[in-house]
């Protein structure tokens, strides 16, 4: 069994599901591994037996601290499981080609990060350290989800993780990835040590991002290093306020013109950081972007293109809600979950 994963069979989610005579719930038709013995093995046998995708969590809020900023996107997989798992299957949603693995492991990571303060600058160094401890067991974890032919739907943690996902795709295939970003932060800040903020750094620097664009990027929200490093490196945006603001072009128009630039053989992986969303509890939360309809769409879109090879939706922090966890988890939860269904709906549909 690989160490980095901690794998989930019914038993493990029996507290957050709930049943319902006369319907049957998409946890009730959802598939488990099957042999915690031999970790790459088992997802190929999966893959054999008509799996398609695989269900990731990343419990942890390291990057984001890490970043300078605040925790609390260790909750944000638990919260879409909750409301995920409870839809009723229908004729407009199945998990029938859907494998719930579990998550990473990363209970001795975030125990000794609980206590650090990251305005403290030994400790904000600990928690990059940590935060590059992360990577190690992401990537472990995503070379052989991607090695076995399937396509990772990961929720939760901070954008640091998607330096772990490109590096897992580079380190199975051997080949990068372009990457398309709903986001109102570029995350490409210098490669000062790991945090949220530069996971797109590392891996241009690593050299598994192979293109790289941002829909909805904030003009206020980056700095003029961060812009300038994005056009030193040949990648692109589109802003919120051209979109919004100015009205140069649409969500949609923005989108189609952003996945038509990349190159016709390279694969895509699609970012999402829920921070762009309006109200979203999130790690930097926003009163001001765009609606959960349009992450919807963006999701949709995104992963209709025939070279997409997984979905990353990040961010979400429940604590961070104005009224509380509670509200939070109920908030973040039908966000996430309805991303998800976005994303199955043009994979499936």
């Amino acid at each position: 069994m690989n160490s980095a994963v901690k794998i989930y069979d019914e038993h493990a989610i029996s507290e957050l599901t709930v049943s319902r005579d006369g319907e049957t719930r998409l946890w009730q038709s959802i598939s488990f591994l099957q042999s915690q013995d031999n970790f790459l093995e088992a997802l190929k046998d999966a893959a054999a037996f008509g799996i398609r995708y695989v269900l990731v969590g990343i419990p942890e809020d390291i990057g984001p601290r890490a970043n300078c900023g605040k925790g609390g996107s260790e909750l944000g997989w638990q919260a879409f499981l909750k409301r995920f798992l409870n839809q009723p299957e229908n004729q407009f949603l199945s998990a029938k080609k859907v494998l719930l693995l579990g998550e990473v492991e990363l209970g001795d990571i975030n125990a000794e990060a609980s206590s650090l303060d990251n305005t403290q600058p030994q400790q904000l160094q600990r928690l990059r350290q940590l935060c590059a401890s992360i990577d190690q067991r992401v990537i472990a974890v995503f070379a052989a989800i991607f090695a076995a032919g399937l396509e990772p739907i990961v929720i939760g943690g901070g954008h640091n993780n998607a330096y772990g996902l490109l590096q897992g795709y580079f380190q199975a295939t051997q080949s990068p990835l372009a990457a398309l970003n709903f986001d109102p932060h570029a995350d490409f800040r210098a490669c000062e040590g790991r945090h949220s903020g530069n996971g797109f750094s590392y891996a241009h620097q690593a050299g598994s991002l192979a293109d790289y664009h941002i829909i909805g990027l904030h003009e206020q929200k980056n700095n003029q290093a961060i812009l300038t490093r994005l056009q030193d490196a040949g990648f692109g945006f589109t802003s919120y306020q051209d979109i919004y603001v100015r009205r140069v072009k649409s969500l949609t128009e923005a989108v189609t013109a952003a996945l038509a630039s990349y190159h016709a053989t390279t694969g895509l992986g699609v970012e999402l950081d829920v921070d762009a969303i309006t109200a979203m509890p999130a790690s930097a939360l926003t009163y001001q972007g765009f609606s959960a309809a349009d992450a919807e769409h963006f999701v949709y879109l995104a992963s209709q293109h025939k070279n997409s090879k997984y979905l990353h939706l990040c961010e979400a922090a429940p604590s961070r809600h104005p009224h509380g966890e509670a509200v939070g988890i109920e908030h973040c939860g039908q966000v996430l979950a309805n991303l998800v269904n976005a994303y199955l709906s043009a994979k499936l549909g």
